[in-house]
């Protein structure tokens, strides 16, 4: 039975990239791990083993590091878009370039004034404590001529400890979820939004400010939504980013629903008035969802599992 080749990419996975900014005695911190997948004319190389249009991995790794030497990292977007722009310009058989960043935020440590004499300074600059609230991600695809960035977040806890309810439900005979008139709203979100800068003929987004901006709205929203079920507080965060940010044309959420059930304490004799709950791990109700400029086509991938 004769076969063809598919589609296929290769590249060098999580190359883990920590960039030391020196302003004097202040020192700034980029952690990023890149993932790096190109594809193109690699029809011999799977048919006959013949390696002369493949770039080594190793190269790209070591492109990843010589890059944040060369151009720094100004932000997460940027560098991705210098590697995607590099890979495809410098190689005729390279015809698109997926690059794909983890950034792993890190905040100064506060240190009292004592300590900061003792080490002979006013003020120390140079310590970090690594963030645990979120992982900022980000996709950047180039084929030569049109750009697709895809920037987002992950691991992101948030939790409204009342206003939220659930009631009114389909209830059949397997039904034994009680209606809640007060409930614990809670989930980890997952968010991918996706940029309508697609050429080099367009102003580029100010990467830094809209990733700040679009995860307060996302915030604002949650926080400010009185909510009926996981589904309107989704549409309403995926509005607020939409209707507040004009490079932003699609947004799409993955919002686990981390179920907080009361704890039954009437066999000791205590009345749990909203009090105490029970916090379940699994299963949890999975609320997934993509929201839209209208007038625009959805492009960013239903699974986001591997994005």
């Amino acid at each position: 039975m004769a076969t063809i080749l598919g589609q296929n990419q290769y590249g060098k996975a999580e190359n883990r990239v920590v960039k030391i900014t020196r302003d004097g005695d202040t020192h700034h911190i980029k952690d990023l791990n890149v993932s790096v997948a190109l594809s193109g004319d690699m029809d011999d190389v799977h048919y006959s083993g013949s390696n002369a249009n493949v770039l080594p991995t190793d190269t790209t790794k070591n492109t990843v590091y010589a890059f944040a030497k060369e151009y720094g990292i100004e932000s997460a977007e940027q560098f991705g878009i210098h590697l995607a722009r590099w890979f495809v310009n410098s190689q005729e058989p390279i015809q698109r370039a997926r690059i794909r960043i983890e950034e792993y935020a890190w905040d100064r440590i506060a240190t009292s004034d004592a300590n900061s004499k003792f080490i002979g300074s006013d003020e120390v600059n140079h310590s970090f404590v690594r963030q645990g609230v979120e992982t900022r991600v980000t996709q950047i695809t180039y084929d030569g001529t049109n750009w697709e960035v895809i920037s987002g977040l992950k691991d992101l806890v948030v939790m409204n400890s009342t206003n939220s309810e659930f009631w009114g439900y389909v209830k059949d005979k397997y039904t034994t979820l009680k209606e809640a008139y007060d409930r614990i709203l809670a989930t980890q979100v997952s968010a991918r939004w996706r940029f309508n800068w697609s050429d080099d003929e367009q102003r580029m987004p100010n990467w830094e400010k809209s990733y700040a901006e679009t995860k307060k709205h996302m915030l604002q929203a949650f926080a400010e939504t009185y909510s009926l079920s996981l589904q309107q507080t989704l549409y309403q965060m995926g509005s607020r980013i939409i209707n507040h940010r004009s490079e932003i044309d699609e947004v799409r959420f993955s919002l686990p629903n981390k179920h907080h059930f009361l704890v039954d304490l009437e066999p000791f004799g205590l009345k749990n008035d909203n009090e105490v709950y029970f916090a379940a791990d699994r299963p949890y109700g999975l609320i997934e969802a993509t929201v839209l400029r209208d007038g625009v086509d959805a492009r960013i991938p239903v699974d986001m599992t591997n994005l």
